[in-house]
C-alpha cells in the first residue's frame, strides 16, 4: 500500500520527519520505511531531515509483514463501517476476537483474514484497536495496515450498554477503583489496592424488574472492567455469574459495546458507528418491564 500526502501552506518549509509527525506516522513506521525504501517527494528521494514545500507530494510505501499465523476462515461477519484504513464489525455473543488455546478458530480474527484473503491479500494482519470478551456483543475496531493503528488507537472513544442487577439510586456515577488479577486465578479480576488504576462513568438510562439499563464509559480499558466494576458496587451484570450475576435471563453477561467515535486516516471529520442491542438483551429489558421509550432513548444518547 502506498500512501500520499500534499503539503499544505501551514506545513511549508517543516522538516520531512516533523511533517510526517504531524501526519500522524509513528517514529517506528518512519524507520521501517527508511529500511524498506524511503520516502519520495513527487517521486525523488527525501531524507527526514530535508524541509518539505507547499503543494508537493510526499510518498511512501508501507512494507510488506510477517503474517500473523492466523488460520483464514470463510465466516459470516457484520460489517458497521469501512475504509481503505479501518474496518468495524459488529460482534456476536460467543464469538473470540483472537485465538487463544481453547478457541484455535471461529475466531474474528479468522474472519478476518479469510475476508481479505478471499479479496486478493496473500498475509492479513489482524490489528483490533479494541478487544471485547466472548461474551459481549458489539463494536470491534480493527486497522488494515500499520499507519492507520495508532491513529485509531489514539482516537477512540467508546460507549457500552449493559443491564445490571438492582436499581442504582444515583442518575449516573463513576467507579474509579483499581483492578487486578484475583488471587490464583488466570481469567478473574478483583478490585484490589495493589492494581491497575481503573475509571468507568456511567449514566443511569430506565429501570424496572430490579434491573438498570446503563450507558457506560470505560475511561481506561481494564480486562473485565465493567463487569468487576459493577459487581464491586453491589450490581453485577445479568448473567456474568463469573461476577455474581445470575443467569436467569441471560447466559452472558449484558455488556454490548454500541457505539465508537474516532478519526480514520481516510476521512478529514471524525466517524461515528453504532450496533443495535442484541436480541437477548432485548428480551431481557422487555421482561424486566423496561419500555420501548428506554431503548429509543439509548440509541440517541
Amino acid at each position: 500500500m502506498t500512501l500520499t500526502f500534499t503539503v499544505t501552506i501551514h506545513e511549508n518549509g517543516m522538516l520531512l520527519r516533523d511533517f510526517l509527525r504531524r501526519r500522524g506516522v509513528s517514529s517506528s513506521l518512519m524507520r521501517n520505511v527508511k529500511r524498506a525504501g524511503g520516502f519520495r517527494c513527487e517521486g525523488n528521494p527525501i531524507l527526514a531531515n530535508q524541509r518539505v514545500e507547499q503543494g508537493k507530494t510526499i510518498q511512501f510505501a508501507l512494507a510488506p509483514e510477517p503474517s500473523t499465523h492466523v488460520m483464514p476462515q470463510q465466516l459470516p461477519v457484520s460489517i458497521v463501517y469501512e475504509d481503505e484504513h479501518t474496518i468495524v464489525f459488529d460482534k456476536p455473543a460467543g464469538q473470540t476476537v483472537h485465538p487463544t488455546r481453547g478457541y484455535s478458530e471461529g475466531t474474528l480474527a479468522n474472519a478476518y483474514c479469510g475476508l481479505m484473503q478471499k479479496r486478493g491479500e496473500e498475509n492479513p494482519v489482524f490489528r483490533p484497536v479494541n478487544r471485547i470478551d466472548k461474551g459481549t456483543t458489539g463494536l470491534v475496531l480493527c486497522a488494515k495496515n500499520r499507519y492507520a493503528a495508532p491513529i485509531l488507537a489514539q482516537s477512540v472513544q467508546k460507549i457500552y450498554y449493559a443491564v445490571a442487577q438492582g436499581e442504582l439510586p444515583e442518575e449516573s456515577g463513576v467507579i474509579d477503583t483499581p483492578i487486578a488479577l484475583a488471587h490464583g486465578s488466570i481469567i478473574e479480576r478483583c478490585v484490589c489496592g495493589y492494581g491497575q488504576p481503573s475509571r468507568t462513568e456511567y449514566t443511569v438510562l430506565a429501570k424496572g424488574g430490579g434491573h438498570t439499563l446503563l450507558k457506560v464509559v470505560p475511561v481506561t480499558g481494564r480486562t473485565h472492567q465493567i463487569r468487576v466494576h459493577f459487581s464491586s458496587i453491589g450490581h453485577p451484570l445479568a448473567g456474568d455469574d463469573l461476577y455474581g450475576g445470575s443467569t436467569q435471563y441471560m447466559e452472558r453477561p449484558a455488556l454490548h459495546c454500541g457505539q465508537m467515535t474516532f478519526f480514520s486516516p481516510a476521512c478529514s471529520m471524525p466517524r461515528q458507528v453504532s450496533a443495535p442491542l442484541a436480541d437477548d438483551m432485548k428480551a431481557l429489558l422487555l421482561q424486566c418491564g423496561i419500555p420501548k421509550e428506554a431503548l429509543e432513548k439509548k440509541q440517541q444518547e
